[in-house]
């Protein structure tokens, strides 16, 4: 069999180095494979997250030469990411703090997704007391029930990145928090469904700072399941903000009938384009 060399980072809070390891590669294995034969042959004590191994679970995000990836869909054949004359840089998620070696800590995820309300019906419209809606409404909010957290689009999302708004404190003051690209699509998911009559844009603007977002696309391109998260999540959740505070004649229509008359009206509009892949 052939021989790969695998770069791994080692290390936990306090500080680490990468290390280089070499595995066994054959056909159809995925850099998961790698990590598993040198924890059992090399590295006994090399920790990393996994469970299904079908790209279901989330559980095994890193970044694999410099890209951020499940460790269980890279396969090693594919040239797009991995060329085996050169070592294999697995590396944890740089966003996140570390916990030990490829592990780190996404509790901050949680955190954010317990500040969204909650799905709220509306009451229901048929004799037999159940609700009616169309394919198409059905068909739109689909796509976003397919996330499957494993935050790969938090991790490449540069206001995360970079700037670190994950609650951190600068000088003693707490930073402003960007809820990042999961939880814009989480928000779209109620938002854009047509039994939902909660109401999470002043949410959007004020706590989860959708604003900062300047709509890159890098979320929707590490994503796993090719949720298109800009231009049917993000952007959508953009105009109604921007319709609900930044319009004048929406503002003042919000004035003048309130809450809900404002968000009927927006409920009632020809709805965007869907992307499709």
């Amino acid at each position: 069999m052939a021989q790969a060399t695998f770069r791994i980072w080692r290390g936990d809070q306090n500080g680490g180095a990468f290390r280089d390891y070499t595995a066994e590669v054959g056909e159809g294995m995925v850099v998961l494979d790698c990590i598993h034969q040198i924890q059992a042959t090399q590295a006994p004590d090399l920790a990393c997250r996994w469970n299904c191994k079908a790209g279901k679970c989330g559980s095994c995000s890193a970044e694999i030469n410099g890209r951020p990836r499940l460790m269980c869909m890279t396969r090693l054949d594919d040239r797009r990411f991995i060329d085996l004359r050169e070592p294999i840089i697995v590396e944890p998620m740089r966003t996140f703090p570390h916990i030990k070696d490829l592990v780190t800590d996404v509790s901050w995820n949680y955190k954010v997704n317990r500040m969204i309300p909650k799905f709220q019906p509306r009451k229901p419209d048929a004799a037999d007391g159940t609700w009616r809606m169309s394919q198409a409404e059905v068909d739109r909010i689909q796509e976003f029930r397919k996330c499957i957290e494993c935050f790969l689009c938090q991790d490449t999302c540069h206001v995360l990145r970079d700037h670190r708004m994950m609650g951190d404190t600068v000088d003693g003051e707490l930073r402003e928090l960007f809820g990042g690209p999961r939880f814009m699509i989480r928000v779209a998911s109620l938002e854009m469904h047509p039994l939902d009559i909660g109401d999470r844009l002043q949410l959007l603007k004020d706590t989860l700072n959708i604003g900062l977002c300047n709509i890159t696309k890098c979320c929707t391109e590490v994503c796993p399941e090719h949720i298109h998260i800009t231009d049917n999540g993000i952007i959508p959740l953009k105009e109604r903000v921007v319709d609900r505070f930044y319009d004048p004649l929406m503002w003042l229509w919000h004035r003048i009938f309130g809450d809900r008359a404002s968000r009927e009206s927006a409920q009632n509009r020809t709805p965007l384009p869907v992307v499709s892949s």
